[in-house]
């Protein structure tokens, strides 16, 4: 047996190269593939040989399906509401692609939010549901 820890996602034991990796929320990867066809859609003028990708255009409907948030000023608040939270980026993007309503279902579907330490206890649940509550504030006002 190699002398290495054994990954858990519920401890935050995802391996170093995970914990540096950027992570992008399903909405940000709308709105960057979206202007990327834009782009393509501007420079092709009709020709087929600069069309786009079947394999694009599938990766572009489902992000557009399963982006809780349209509104690029409301991604962008998204991103900046949870950041504040201290979460680590994987946390971060599983919550905004979910939107849990409950901090037990956040829990649930991000056990290191309670294992983690930062989230821990009775006070621990009250933080998440505040976190949770901006979330629904901004979807609110998108």
């Amino acid at each position: 047996m190699s002398g290495e820890e054994e990954e858990n996602a519920a401890e935050l034991k995802i391996g170093e190269e995970f914990l540096k990796a950027k992570c992008l929320m399903n909405c940000e990867v709308a709105i960057i593939l979206e202007h990327k066809y834009e782009q393509i859609q501007h420079m092709s003028d009709g020709d087929p040989a600069s069309q786009v990708s079947q394999v694009f255009e599938k990766s572009l409907q489902y992000v557009k399906r399963f982006s809780r948030y349209k509104n690029p000023d409301a991604v962008r608040q998204v991103r900046e509401t949870l950041s504040r939270y201290g979460l680590a980026e994987f946390e971060l993007c599983t919550i905004g692609n979910l939107c849990p309503d409950t901090s037990d279902e956040a829990s649930a579907l991000v056990p290191s939010l309670r294992s983690g330490g930062r989230f821990h206890g009775d006070p621990g649940s009250e933080k998440i549901d505040k976190m949770l509550n901006d979330l629904s504030l901004i979807k609110k006002f998108e």
